[in-house]
């Protein structure tokens, strides 16, 4: 009797375990709405959701070349008669109304997407409005692949240039470095071909220049080969990531894709990590169509139970390093790691956005930025969900470089409350984190939530003035602008 007492009591016990996860899980799912933010008709926002602006007229391009062009020169022409400023847009995953400029003229390229590969010089021409994803199925029907991107495919490739986005490829400089050349069509409506040769001034300047400087049309990128991947994983104490990355990824020929990540649940809070690497098999990768098709929605349900619960927190980070175990080994192509979409973390709550901060540290400093960072987040009343380390080695290309040594980049991504109570707390707890990179000899990321002051900015780039005085050299009228432009000039 007592034996099948126990044995019963047992089932009931591993019952209880198991379903306390899915339960958790189920709930988030529960909470969320499908409810979407409308944007009202008139107005714009982006990726923050807390930029609602109001707009003078949004103008899509038409997707040939001979079109764009004669229409832009239409739309420079009519803005200038009616004193209107001309903002651009891609996909609108910037934070801090980069692409926005109030009752303005604002220009949506996303229809611009043509596309031609030369194979013998492995260089693909691209419409910047063009989506990394979209770019990666093309290249994938030619055994090829992109050279530097960020982890998501959904932003655009001219949003991604206008940022100067870094990649998670193993030690390698931001995208500036695998940008051939670019067109661009200035203030008055002339096209300059822009390169390392042809205007380079103009070539640094709208690489990281916010669209400050024209637009961006046609883009040439170096693009490498589509190889398979076969997935590596280490777990280790976060105060040994440098040494364990040189000697597992710098050191490793073979390494293709790597990115880290510290542990963010209350138990040994930044004292554990993990370093996710993709090394080259000798197998030929499979095309994108035949890839194994992957469960999204519970790897996005998953991601979004950590809002607000340390319960969800430490759930992520034990069922991704148990799944790490189990996946280890495992092979994919390089263009199915790199065509993730960020509808994988998507935010369904109408009531909270998610924001990213990110702080770029020099090797010598990445256990004391950690170590400084860490009575600040534990006290702040911020929800972070996730950091992620990436690798970026110094960009000689870009004028507002953010990597002018070989530096780790810390991605932060926040929960934030669309409250005036939160934004201000993100605005004290950005300015922390901002002192202690400053501290560290380190940079911050300006594609995110306006909240440094000019004097800070200019301490942590003190190439701003030189970088306003040619904006109004390149565009003396100041006929592109925006949020940024207003916040930092």
């Amino acid at each position: 009797m007592k034996k099948k007492y126990f044995f019963i009591l047992g089932v009931i016990m591993i019952f209880i375990f198991i379903s306390i996860p899915i339960i958790h899980v189920l709930k988030t799912k529960w909470n969320e709405s499908d409810f979407k933010n409308e944007i009202p008709k008139g107005y714009t926002n982006d990726a923050s959701q807390l930029n609602l602006t109001k707009i003078d007229t949004l103008i899509k391009v038409p997707a040939s070349k001979q079109e764009i062009e004669s229409q832009l020169r239409q739309i420079l022409k009519y803005a200038k008669e009616k004193n209107l400023k001309i903002s651009i847009a891609g996909a609108q995953h910037s934070m801090g109304g980069h692409t926005i400029y109030p009752d303005g003229i604002l220009i949506n390229m996303l229809p611009y997407k043509h596309m031609e590969l030369d194979k013998k010089n492995n260089i693909l021409t691209v419409g910047s409005g063009a989506l990394w994803e979209d770019a990666i199925k093309y290249l994938d029907k030619n055994d090829k692949s992109i050279a530097v991107m960020q982890a998501f495919s959904s932003f655009s490739v001219g949003g991604s240039i206008s940022v100067n986005g870094h990649g998670w490829q193993k030690n390698l400089p931001p995208i500036s470095s695998s940008v051939v050349s670019f067109s661009l069509m200035n203030q008055d409506g002339k096209i300059i071909n822009c390169s390392r040769e042809e205007n380079p001034e103009l070539f640094g300047l709208v690489i990281g220049g916010y669209g400050l400087f024209g637009i961006i049309l046609d883009v040439k990128l170096k693009v490498v080969d589509n190889i398979a991947l076969q997935y590596k994983y280490i777990r280790l104490s976060a105060d040994q990531y440098p040494y364990y990355y040189k000697k597992f990824v710098s050191e490793n020929p073979n390494v293709n894709l790597v990115f880290g990540r510290l542990k963010i649940s209350d138990k040994h809070f930044l004292e554990d990590a993990t370093i996710n690497y993709f090394e080259k098999v000798n197998e030929k990768p499979l095309p994108l169509p035949l890839q194994n098709a992957k469960n999204e929605e519970t790897k996005r349900l998953v991601f979004r139970s950590t809002v607000n619960s340390e319960y969800g927190k430490r759930l992520r980070w034990d069922l991704e390093t148990g799944m790490n175990t189990m996946t280890k080994n495992a092979v994919y192509s390089r263009n199915e790691l790199l065509n993730d979409h960020v509808s994988l973390i998507e935010n369904k709550n109408p009531n909270s956005t998610d924001l990213l901060q990110e702080y770029f540290i020099p090797e010598k400093n990445f256990n004391q930025f950690i170590k400084d960072m860490k009575p600040v987040l534990k006290t702040s009343e911020l929800d972070l969900l996730n950091i992620t380390i990436r690798a970026v080695n110094k960009d000689d290309d870009s004028f507002m470089n953010y990597a002018r040594e070989n530096v780790f980049g810390f991605v932060f991504l926040f929960n934030q409350k669309k409250t005036v109570e939160q934004e201000d707390a993100m605005k004290i707890l950005n300015n922390k984190l901002v002192d202690i990179a400053l501290k560290n000899n380190g940079t911050f990321y300006l594609p995110y939530r306006l909240h440094i002051d000019k004097e800070k900015m200019r301490r942590v780039y003190p190439q701003t003035e030189a970088f306003f005085q040619l904006k109004r050299k390149y565009d003396p009228s100041e006929l592109f602008d925006n949020k940024f432009y207003q916040h930092y000039k």
